[in-house]
């Protein structure tokens, strides 16, 4: 009778008010989280596939060295389970992104797709990053396949002589030291090496990717010898090798043949070191079959039977900064 019951009527416009007043506050608040994802690379979309130019960077990954193998098994995964991991791309125009990284991943929802027809093939899960620079983004996409799949030195000294050509970036050195800032000093001077096989052989080679390291460390040793290289291509060409093991055996003989311990251009292709005069200790420790380590006041030293010129080249490699 005092109107105490109408209480709640009179109050309730005002809850109204104050509670539509926070749903606008949090749905801004969210709408302003989403943008900034989106802005920032953050927020994974769905993108059609005819969207994606996996030809926006020169790849690392060089095409012929995928293994089917493995991208069957990808297919396999993607086929049972979806894309579970994003690829990287950049917007290149209104509604045209260029790859970054994933290109695996995206040949094979494109595999899928033409296989199988299925619209759940036809889009991509993508980060849309933004790179201040096209360095960064090689930088991005190298790293991307060293952590997922890694490459091979070949593909890794391809890559830095590609940077240099296409104005990324300014010098080889710079490609290394930007492309491959967290590999160690040691690693970054085997790609180095591997560079004079990829400019001497690079059009020659059917298997780039199955010359291992030792091997691509002698062969960077040899190319500095011009017969050599050009006795080596002139090989390549007629064998046009059918497999990996075949190239490869023709590169270990035309080696053999040209700085095996007969031959007369050993001390062309690798010039010995003059002997030091050491005191002390001739042996110290037996390191590998035939060498040896030892170390006195006048410094460290490497000695034995097992001390060839291929073993020499390889340190000399190994050192070079």
């Amino acid at each position: 009778p005092l109107g105490v019951g109408s209480t709640p009527a009179i109050r309730a416009p005002i809850a109204d008010v104050a509670g539509s007043a926070a749903a606008t506050a949090a749905l801004s608040e969210v709408s302003a989280e989403l943008e900034a994802a989106r802005r920032e690379g953050r927020l994974v979309q769905s993108l059609p596939l005819e969207a994606i130019e996996e030809g926006h960077l020169v790849r690392d990954r060089l095409v012929g060295s995928i293994n089917e193998d493995d991208m069957r098994s990808l297919m396999s995964s993607l086929r049972a389970r979806g894309q579970q991991s994003p690829i990287e791309v950049t917007e290149i125009e209104p509604g045209r992104y260029g790859l970054i990284s994933g290109f695996r991943r995206l040949t094979s929802l494109r595999r899928l797709h033409a296989e199988t027809g299925d619209k759940k093939f036809a889009k991509v899960h993508v980060l849309v990053r933004r790179p201040d620079t096209a360095e960064a983004a090689y930088v991005a996409m190298v790293e991307e396949n060293e952590i997922r799949v890694g490459l091979s030195y070949f593909e890794r000294a391809h890559i830095v002589a590609r940077a240099v050509e296409e104005g990324v970036c300014s010098s080889e050195k710079e490609a290394l030291n930007s492309l491959f800032s967290s590999a160690s000093r040691a690693k970054r001077s085997k790609i180095k090496s591997f560079l004079s096989v990829v400019e001497a052989l690079g059009p020659h080679l059917k298997f780039p990717n199955a010359i291992g390291e030792r091997l691509g460390l002698e062969l960077a040793a040899g190319l500095r010898d011009k017969d050599f290289s050009e006795t080596l291509r002139d090989q390549l060409r007629k064998a046009n090798s059918d497999s990996a093991d075949a190239e490869i055996s023709l590169i270990q003989r035309t080696l053999q043949d040209t700085q095996g311990p007969s031959s007369e251009k050993d001390t062309k292709l690798f010039p010995r070191p003059r002997q030091a005069n050491v005191s002390g200790p001739q042996k110290g420790e037996e390191i590998a079959p035939g060498l040896w380590l030892f170390r006195n006041d006048g410094g460290l030293y490497l000695s034995g039977p097992g001390l060839d010129d291929k073993v020499f080249a390889r340190i000399l490699a190994a050192l070079k900064p």
